[in-house]
């Protein structure tokens, strides 16, 4: 087993672990979470001898053999399935020992070697690793092409399947699913399921870890928690561990209270002095129990489109492709306003060329894309980030999109972001991916658009922050297309489900959990036919009644949420101009003689200000009210619908 014990991390001047414990027994396969910067990588990192550790042990059993992910892989020569083998570090160093025995005609070293490798399963080694590439997407073709010839996110597949091919007693796994598609995620998780070895896997895709774990361990506050399950189980479970320390918390506090009170009224007098002295005692005695911690949650919204024409663009017998060869064929599409697809298909279907095509960015090779007048396009790509200019702030970013903006405004809307304080203004070269990735939605997100095109939006976003984005796109206004291997994010954000397939655009009739099963069941008959899924009728009911409530929240919210917009950028200039105000009437000057008129003036003006700005904020706190009771008023309606369906 592996014994964390009281381990303290540091990374540079930041600590990211203070005393630390644990313990993770044999095949054990732990869920390792937290958010962006907690130290989850570190503490791999740490396990695997990379970096030292100040204080605190880590004891691995001497025999146990580590895998991890390689995070660069070499322009090699060899090919992708004699790399893949690589990865099985003993059985390189047998086929070594053999070769150097038969030199050497040393045949009591051949037959040893031979031994060993038929007790490790060494001849079905090629098999297997030709098994592990199939999975993640390489044709047989695919596996004899040199290293060399794949591109980053292929080789990071590469690097998997060699993490995979060790025959490791603990697996490593740090964003596992961030280079996959969806089809590949699925064939992964059942891969790791049926391993037998210790795994610890960080992700941030909820679903992902509930197929794959078996326990669950958040690395908050500097220290680990063990939760005995899998990511559902820990939501749960942390839940009511908060609800009970709150409750904690508050009685001892009152109890604090009515100590402190007895002491401050005895304390001098003659005949409470012993008494108020051992209060004293008591209450420096008193283990104190902190406040439940729950960290701050992002929160953001889309701004309503200021045009939602209908359709909003209409693809008519499209070719698309590269260099004159076509890549899909005879596209047919219709992106309704309030539309919202989830596109689907195996890695190098077409899925981000279809992106590109209806972003503009790639022109068809025949056939004509029809676009609307006041068509505004949000585009987040799969390389979104290297776009961003390192050397620059977030406030940089969003001046170059509207310069006219004042930087308050921009900066209180960068707020809701995450990006506080300084942090809004230095270059963005040392932050994380997670960051960099809410800036480039931010960005998005500022532009107001009507066509939302997301492609892999996900990669490096923690739990918390894709959840504020599922939440945003549930309530955004324009038409969607999501490519995400986030089931999460599909399921509660999209309609309908649209897949690419040896060059064509199908519609599915079905869920999730439908296309994950004709996909096994694909893998299991070689089948290449397009699905025929019979869907329960219920099923189909309650994805009509979805879509119903979400246009039905939007009729109702829309209204409020323009108000509330208004509003907002009212109370954001008001309170400058307060601000302004304020500084005047706070200098010398403003008392001088020759002022006497402007200081009126001001004084008037800013009473009168704060009166708007009151009524403002009035208004702004009731809208909000009656934005929280349609939603839930909604999700009420939506709960009921959906028991009701049940129920039959």
């Amino acid at each position: 087993m592996i014994e964390i014990k009281n381990l303290s991390l540091q990374r540079g001047s930041k600590v990211l672990l203070q005393d630390a414990s644990l313990t993770i027994y044999p095949n054990q396969r732990i869920g390792l979470i937290g958010k962006n910067g907690t130290g989850k990588s570190s503490l791999f990192a740490a396990i695997k001898g990379d970096i030292n550790h100040y204080d605190g042990q880590i004891n691995l059993p001497r025999h146990w053999r580590l895998a991890s992910v390689r995070q660069e892989t070499p322009a090699l020569d060899i090919s992708a399935l004699n790399y893949v083998l690589q990865g099985d570090e003993e059985l390189q160093a047998l086929q070594r020992a053999l070769e150097k025995a038969e030199a050497a005609e040393d045949g009591i070293e051949q037959a040893q070697c031979h031994a060993r490798l038929a007790e490790i399963d060494a001849y079905s080694a090629p098999a297997r690793a030709s098994k592990l590439l199939n999975g993640l997407g390489f044709s047989e073709a695919q596996q004899q092409k040199p290293v060399r010839e794949f591109s980053g996110g292929w080789r990071m597949r590469l690097n998997l399947a060699q993490a995979l091919m060790c025959r490791a007693d603990l697996l490593l796994l740090d964003e596992p699913t961030n280079h996959l598609d969806l089809e590949t995620v699925l064939w992964l998780e059942n891969h790791l399921a049926s391993m037998n070895t210790t795994q610890l896997i960080i992700s941030h895709d909820r679903d992902f870890l509930n197929a794959t774990t078996t326990q669950t361990v958040e690395l908050s506050q500097k220290q680990l928690v063990l939760y005995g399950g899998n990511y559902d189980f820990y939501q749960q479970e942390r839940a009511q561990r908060l609800s009970q320390q709150q409750a904690a918390y508050v009685k001892q506090q009152a109890q604090i209270k009515h100590l402190q009170s007895f002491i401050d009224r005895f304390k001098a007098k003659a005949t409470k002095a012993v008494q108020a002295q051992s209060r004293v005692k008591a209450l420096a005695r008193l283990e104190r129990i902190a406040p439940a911690h729950l960290d701050s949650e992002f929160s953001f919204h889309f701004i309503q489109p200021a045009h939602l024409p209908n359709p909003l663009l209409k693809l008519d017998h499209v070719q698309l492709g590269y260099q004159q060869q076509p890549v899909l064929q005879d596209i047919d599409l219709s992106i309704e306003s309030g539309a919202r697809y989830g596109l689907l298909g195996l890695n190098g279907s077409g899925k981000s060329t279809l992106i590109k095509a209806i972003a503009g960015t790639l022109a068809p090779l025949s056939g004509q894309i029809i676009r609307a007048e006041k068509l505004n396009i949000g585009y987040f790509a799969q390389h979104q980030l290297d776009t961003l200019r390192l050397d620059q702030s977030p406030v940089w970013h969003i001046q170059q999109l509207s310069p006219q903006v004042r930087e308050q405004e921009i900066r209180q809307f960068l707020g809701s972001f995450a990006f506080v304080g300084e942090m809004a203004l230095q270059a963005i070269e040392p932050f994380s991916g997670g960051e960099k990735a809410r800036l480039a939605l931010a960005m998005i997100v500022w532009q107001q658009p009507n066509l939302l095109l997301l492609d892999e939006p996900t990669n490096h976003l923690d739990l918390d922050m894709r959840h504020a984005l599922t939440l945003a796109l549930q309530s955004f206004q324009g038409a969607l297309i999501v490519v995400s291997h986030d089931r999460s994010l599909l399921e509660t954000t999209t309609d309908d489900l649209i897949y690419l397939h040896q060059g064509h655009l199908h519609h599915f009739d079905g869920d999730l959990a439908d296309y994950r099963q004709w996909r096994l069941n694909q893998e299991s008959h070689s089948s290449s036919s397009p699905p025929a899924v019979a869907v329960a009728p219920k099923r189909k009911e309650q994805k009509r009644a979805e879509a119903q409530l979400r246009q039905q929240r939007s009729q109702l919210t829309k209204p409020l949420l323009q108000k509330i917009a208004r509003a907002e950028a009212d109370m954001a200039r008001w309170q400058q101009q307060q601000k302004d105000y304020e500084a005047f009437l706070a200098s010398e000057a403003a008392y001088e003689a020759k002022n006497k008129v402007e200081l009126q003036q001001t004084l008037s003006q800013l009473a009168e200000l704060k009166v708007k700005l009151s009524q403002t904020e009035e208004a702004w706190f009731d809208w909000q009210q009656a934005l929280e009771e349609i939603n839930q008023d909604i999700q009420s309606d939506s709960s009921s619908e959906g028991s009701n369906h049940n129920a039959m």
